[in-house]
């Protein structure tokens, strides 16, 4: 049965879908990167010495957002930074920065950098949706959020119409790959020459050029799931010029997208069953007190919307994969499973999708509040400064470039498609038995990268940087950044202390006072515990 679930889905063109999957959380451009110059002993030259000068030189001017709404106090610049390091003559990208200035000057710290994830998530949009979560260290820094190289207002890469990529779900393995292909010429065509530099190797070096033209001598930095890859590459490539790092909900450094992928459907899974042992002491429940069952109805409305999709009063169809994405997104945090139930109590007596189209953000439901700590939902682009709008594939098409300039393995590239077909088939075995529900849109993922060149391997062989001591953040029900990688990252790094958070969901800053006080009591006044130290569950 599942042979045919994978051919059908890998024929129906949900690679994307499942890369977005993937992506909730986390998580990781298209030419050969060659492995960055080991990170200097020392802080880079100034002046007629150093060959970034004139990106370290500039000045910051700043003025109005092209965000709308902004909180009052927020104001935005752009930076300038290198296209290409090893040729820093060769173009420029200019970067959308955001600043909520410090509300108590006098003690003012400096900078703190911060990233909400993606990889692909906007950080100006993330810094103006809630800095009231932030207060408490926004009295004595100046909060920065930046759009990366290629997401936002910076540069902002695009494969085209979303239209044009979709597949035949009656056509095979071959054609479906040969449109995997014709996809990365459309990024090309319609990103420029940025698609080619996207890897967090040069998004870390970006965070360098601002760190030095915002007047810091040190970057402290909060990164939130794939902002926890950026912030040790940073450390790796620039120990001596890290200061206060955390980083909350821990990506991975080594694993191949097949083991990410499989670690990821696992995690998933985990949160699942833990919502539906809670759906399970709740009145009105769809799937009743029995959790064993509950998890097996879950899979089968899922497998049973691949062929025949739930319907809504306008006429939109919702099939499987939508409903995995539906889940995942609820996943995220403890807030949103009230609305998780309702969507599939809808979903099975009444074959109804309005619920899981409201947990995607595609109808209005007030019942779900928003997690600054969460990806940003793709909205209506705002303009910048009078330029073109952002585009509406932005999101998906940073996730791709950047995930793939991070990743050095194309081993699938040497199948046929009968082989590669074969090979995901006998690996849907493994990832159905981790979970039938994300398992197979999780393993369609690693299909991502097929027809981009190689990443970098540089982020797998980060390996006792000789960083200060950071702040790790992991928690135990989260879907998105398993546990494991928090201590996997921890011990790359060499120099890491590690919170453990037992409560659910993705990150523990924005849901755990235990956890925001650790955070806090790091970022301000630079105390770190001797040890790993445990967080309780909060209701």
């Amino acid at each position: 049965m599942h042979r045919s679930r994978v051919r059908r889905a890998i024929a129906g063109g949900t690679v994307a879908g499942a890369m977005l999957l993937a992506s909730l959380g986390a998580a990781p451009a298209p030419t050969p990167m060659t492995a960055p110059t080991p990170a200097p002993t020392s802080s880079a030259p100034t002046g007629s010495d150093d060959p970034l000068a004139r990106f370290h030189d500039q000045r910051v001017r700043w003025g109005a957002c092209p965000e709308k709404p902004v909180p009052a106090e927020m104001r935005c610049a752009v930076v300038e930074v290198p296209l290409d390091y090893a040729a820093p003559g060769k173009g420029t990208v200019k970067l959308a920065l955001g600043r909520l200035p410090a509300t108590d000057p006098d003690r003012r710290i400096g900078s703190l950098l911060i990233n909400f994830g993606g990889p692909g998530a906007p950080g100006l949009a993330g810094l103006a949706a809630d800095p009231k979560a932030f207060a408490d260290l926004g009295e004595r820094y100046d909060l920065i959020g930046f759009d990366p190289r290629g997401v936002g207002h910076s540069d902002p890469v695009s494969c085209g119409d979303a239209g044009d990529t979709a597949g035949d779900p009656g056509g095979d393995t071959a054609t479906a790959l040969a449109a995997l292909r014709d996809e990365v010429k459309r990024c090309e065509r319609n990103s420029g020459p940025v698609l080619a530099h996207m890897g967090t190797v040069d998004v870390a070096r970006d965070m360098d050029v601002m760190r030095r033209v915002l007047g810091d001598e040190k970057l402290n930095f909060l990164g939130f799931s794939y902002g926890s890859r950026l912030g040790a590459v940073y450390a790796a490539l620039f120990p001596r010029d890290t200061g206060r790092m955390v980083l909350d909900g821990v990506d991975t450094l080594t694993e191949p997208l097949m083991e990410q992928a499989l670690v990821s459907a696992r995690g998933q899974q985990r949160a699942l069953d833990n919502f539906l042992t809670w759906c399970a002491h709740q009145s009105g429940c769809v799937y009743g007190t029995n959790t064993r069952t509950a998890k097996e109805k879950v899979a089968a409305l899922v497998e049973r919307a691949d062929t025949e999709p739930l319907v809504g009063d306008d006429g939109t169809e919702v099939g499987g994969l939508v409903i995995v994405l539906a889940i995942g997104q609820a996943l995220y945090s403890p807030s949103t499973w009230p609305a998780l139930a309702k969507a599939l109590a809808q979903a099975e007596r009444e074959h109804d999708p309005a619920g899981m189209l409201a947990l995607l953000g595609l109808s209005a439901d007030p019942t779900d509040p928003a997690d600054p700590t969460d990806p940003p939902e793709p909205t209506e682009p705002a303009q910048a400064g009078g330029s073109d709008p952002v585009p509406a594939d932005n999101l998906a098409a940073a996730l791709a470039a950047v995930t793939c300039a991070d990743d050095p393995d194309r081993s699938i590239e040497k199948s046929s498609p009968a082989a590669l077909e074969k090979e995901i088939n006998e690996r849907a075995e493994e990832f159905l038995e981790v979970s039938k529900v994300f398992g197979v849109p999780q393993l369609l993922s690693v299909l991502t990268c097929y027809g981009r060149p190689a990443g970098t391997d540089f982020i797998r062989k980060i390996d006792h940087p000789g960083a200060p001591p950071m702040l790790l953040v992991g928690t135990r029900g989260d879907p998105a950044t398993p546990y494991e990688w928090t201590e996997e990252t921890a011990e790359r790094l060499g120099s890491a202390v590690i919170v453990d958070h037992k409560g659910e969901g993705h990150t523990g800053y924005s849901s755990s006072r235990c956890v925001q006080e650790y955070v806090d009591d790091f970022l301000l006044h630079g105390r770190l515990p001797s040890g790993t130290r445990s967080c309780p569950a909060e209701d």
